[in-house]
């Protein structure tokens, strides 16, 4: 693709707009990892300026006059070409930012970082009433945006088409509403058998312990340390700096040993992604998301997290995983585990047990959790609910679908990152992994027969292949339904979904 010299131009403009954002990316992962606290006004300075620069950089005239001159050479080049694609999202994303104020991308921007850190204060003190101001800046800009770039029905349309874009408010709750209504009779039934036993994951356990464990998960899945590292932070994620640089972090809590295991499984199947792209397609439209201004491989934000949730879920929450690797386990921690079985662990981390936290919920009510902020987002955008009311709203929900009353506000509306990072229509695109990753797992278990034996042999190579030659290397040369269709024959169905999870749960 980048050999044409008809397109060497604007591959050389792009990649000057990759190499800043992945420098504003860097600056990001310093500030969710490393920086002090006193450092969060002008880290967003920073990072805004940096995301400003590259936006110039994309609408600079030279870029315009490359991208002309490319639309010309790939005229006669098949739809589906990777040089096509790539000028074709170019062309998408230089007439979108040409619709929005460079003060409102850099308002944006500017205040992720400082939002942030009033984000991570409020939680430690389970006090909204701290984030509160900056949320209320987050939504006005959300709006401002949306105003900007236009939208269909509904002005969360143009939050949602920023990671998933081609969906939209009203495609989204046909598709909940579907999920819902097959969810609850296998959510029953699952709750209905005994509880097992859980009492050894709140035991005390070392955070260095789990740090070890978590690098030995990460290396088993396929994770390349030499293109990458694993840290703390206080809400997992990954990163990349191009497919050479792919980071992942995780967050250990003393009193819950799961919690690090799984986080670090899925950033590591979010990383797995990253590094599986194209070498050809570093620092070009295909591994940079032009529209959202940030350096990432993945079509779209939920078939990312389906090669997260396919990981974390399908590999590292399976039988199979634990009756390998949980001597692996007691090894780290031989006092807290020597009266707990292989099976006895599995059986605890794979228990129902409705509960207030998104990130520590088990996989039949991980999506309640997920329509539930999809619900008050939508409502937010179209002001209809007030960033002051949230709290009350968010804690009548979890009573309405957990019958649960929230005990504060940090195991409530303050738990998740990404409000203060600006991520308003984002939290979709989790179930939508979901469901896409049983979709994928099923076709490739039918397709394939050895690739079941190899994964219950522990051996994931085979798996990490079919994915990086089905997935990973297109990076976003195929919109998510397009790639769907390509591996499975069909676009996004429930189905499979609750199929893998009646087979497992009820």
């Amino acid at each position: 693709m980048i050999q044409n010299p008809a397109l060497s131009a604007l591959h050389e403009r792009v990649g000057t707009v990759n190499d800043v954002l992945n420098a504003a990316s860097l600056l990001t992962w310093d500030s969710r990892t490393m920086m002090p606290t006193g450092g969060a006004e002008t880290r967003g300075h920073q990072i805004a300026t940096l995301t400003r620069l590259a936006r110039d950089i994309l609408l600079a005239p030279e870029t315009e006059k490359a991208l002309e001159t490319a639309e010309r050479a790939v005229e006669s080049a098949p739809e589906d070409s990777a040089a096509r694609r790539a000028v074709k999202q170019t062309r998408i994303a230089f007439d979108h930012h040409n619709r929005i104020p460079a003060s409102l991308i850099q308002e944006r921007v500017a205040l992720r970082t400082h939002a942030q850190s009033a984000w991570i204060e409020a939680r430690a003190k389970s006090d909204f009433s701290i984030f509160a101001p900056f949320l209320e800046k987050t939504m006005n800009l959300a709006r401002a945006y949306a105003d900007a770039v236009g939208y269909g029905k509904h002005p969360y349309d143009a939050m949602v088409a920023v990671y998933e874009p081609t969906e939209s408010a009203e495609s989204l709750k046909v598709f909940f509403d579907e999920l819902r209504t097959g969810l609850k009779p296998i959510l029953d039934k699952a709750r209905a058998r005994p509880a097992p036993r859980s009492d050894f994951l709140f035991r005390d356990y070392a955070e260095e312990g789990q740090h070890a464990f978590g690098e030995f998960v990460a290396r088993k899945l396929g994770y390349d340390f030499t293109r990458g590292r694993l840290d703390k932070t206080v809400h997992p994620f990954e990163v990349s700096f191009t497919r050479n640089d792919v980071r992942i972090t995780t967050r250990y809590r003393r009193d819950y040993l799961p919690g690090s295991i799984f986080a670090t499984a899925h950033e590591t199947g979010h990383a797995l992604y990253e590094q599986g792209g194209d070498p050809a397609f570093v620092r070009t439209t295909l591994a940079t998301d032009l529209i959202g201004l940030y350096a990432v491989n993945g079509t779209s934000l939920g078939t990312h997290e389906s090669q997260s949730r396919l990981m974390e879920n399908h590999v590292a929450r399976s039988r199979t995983f634990w009756q390998l690797h949980f001597p692996e386990l007691q090894r780290h921690f031989p006092s807290q585990l020597s009266d707990v079985s292989a099976e006895e662990f599995y059986r605890a981390v794979t228990r129902v047990e409705p509960g207030f936290i998104r990130v520590d919920s088990d996989e039949l009510t991980y999506d309640f959790h997920i329509m539930l902020r999809v619900e008050l987002e939508r409502a937010l955008m179209e002001n209809s609910l007030k960033v002051a009311d949230l709290p009350q709203a968010w804690n009548e929900a979890i009573k309405r679908d957990f019958d649960l009353v929230v005990p504060d506000d940090a195991r409530g509306v303050l738990q998740d990152v990404h409000w203060s990072t600006g991520y308003m229509g984002s939290f979709a695109s989790y179930t939508i992994g979901n469901v896409m990753a049983a979709q994928v797992m099923e076709t490739l278990r039918s397709e394939d027969k050895g690739l079941h034996d190899a994964i219950e042999a522990g051996e994931y190579a085979r798996l990490n292949d079919v994915l990086g030659e089905k997935i990973w290397r297109h990076g976003r040369r195929f919109q998510r339904q397009e790639l769907l269709t390509n591996v499975t024959g069909r676009t996004l169905e429930v189905a499979p979904y609750l199929r893998y999870l009646e087979a497992k749960y009820a």
